[in-house]
């Protein structure tokens, strides 16, 4: 955990966080602000929803990871991506009309920017 938080994170250590075995490590990685791109990818396609559910608010997914997350088999990830500013009206539509009601409400409710948080000693993380 004192990794995945550490705003001096060594670079050679990312990729076991990757693949840290405790969920909670994981998700605050994941929710880290200055993760790399190949970082994203591979924590979007994590087996566990709560990981993709907080790689589904980032603002710097590509395209094609929005996609993916809008048909997510997990509601609670369709449920984060309804909100991603990322998404485009056709997309939107779509999760308009998902068989989960609070995908539906969080679609409707329009798209929520992401913010960051910094707590002192701590990288930033996304929100």
């Amino acid at each position: 955990m004192k990794w995945a938080l550490s705003p001096e994170l060594p670079g050679h250590y990312r990729p076991f966080l990757l693949r840290e075995q405790w969920v909670q490590t994981r998700c605050y990685f994941a929710r880290r602000a200055d993760l790399l791109p190949g970082e994203v990818a591979a924590l979007a396609r994590d087996d566990d929803y709560v990981i993709r559910l907080c790689i589904a608010k980032r603002p710097d997914l590509s395209a094609e990871q929005v996609a993916e997350f809008c048909t997510d088999r997990d509601p609670n990830v369709r449920y984060a991506i309804a909100r991603n500013p990322l998404l485009t009206d056709i997309q939107r539509a779509g999760l308009l009309a998902d068989e989960d009601e609070l995908v539906r409400t969080a679609a409707a409710k329009g798209p929520r920017p992401s913010q960051e948080r910094c707590r002192p000693g701590q990288a930033p993380l996304l929100r």
